[in-house]
């Protein structure tokens, strides 16, 4: 019951699409008719600008981190898997919203939420290499995904190190897994040169 009630408050958390509702409030839009399509802070800055984006961009990372707080409030003597599976249920949650005929966004702000909380060192280091990217390359979507990477890649070494539950590391591989599919539009056009970079108003 513990773990159904986990993965649930996790998954209705991780429900809320903050650029749904602030696109609503704002321009009462249906941001998932515009721009790229994806219910998320990237798609928000596209078509409410920084603000509205910057916005959604942190109320999504939180739902991430309070997911892994209650998770970690009820996991029974330190048990690593309730976090974490409560984490992978708000990006599931993020993806695939209840409340929203189950059509979100691809996650990443939420998962930044998540790792940063139960892997912070791994999840700072493959964090400064996506910004380093997206600075140079100017697209998001490469930096996320390295971001994901990195971390899964990081927290391996870091395992050890700072005595990490091995659920930690299943949950890394499964995010980045889901992370790249979610990208795979993203990944076909970065290969073909046709990707979108930060201030195109074209689809990214």
């Amino acid at each position: 019951m513990l773990l159904i009630g986990t993965l649930l408050i996790g998954y209705l958390l991780g429900s809320i699409s903050f650029s749904y509702i602030i696109a609503k409030k704002i321009k009462k839009v249906d941001i998932r008719q515009h721009g790229s399509g994806n219910a998320g802070a990237t798609n928000t800055l596209r078509v409410l600008g920084v603000g509205p984006a910057v916005t959604v961009l942190v109320l999504d990372v939180l739902k991430g981190i309070i997911a892994v707080w209650i998770g970690l409030w009820l996991a029974p003597d330190g048990s690593g898997y309730i976090p974490a599976l409560a984490g992978l249920a708000a990006i599931l949650g993020h993806n695939w919203p209840v409340y929203y005929g189950f059509r979100g966004g691809k996650g990443v702000a939420t998962t930044i939420g998540v790792l940063t909380s139960l892997v912070f060192y791994p999840a700072l280091i493959a964090g400064v290499i996506a910004i380093i990217c997206i600075i140079i390359t100017r697209f998001v979507s490469l930096g996320s995904l390295l971001f994901v990477l990195f971390t899964a890649i990081i927290t391996v070494g870091f395992l050890t190190t700072f005595g990490y539950p091995e659920s930690y590391i299943y949950l890394t591989i499964i995010v980045a897994i889901l992370s790249f599919w979610r990208h795979r539009t993203n990944i076909r056009r970065l290969l073909s040169g046709s990707e979108s970079k930060v201030g195109q108003k074209k689809q990214a």
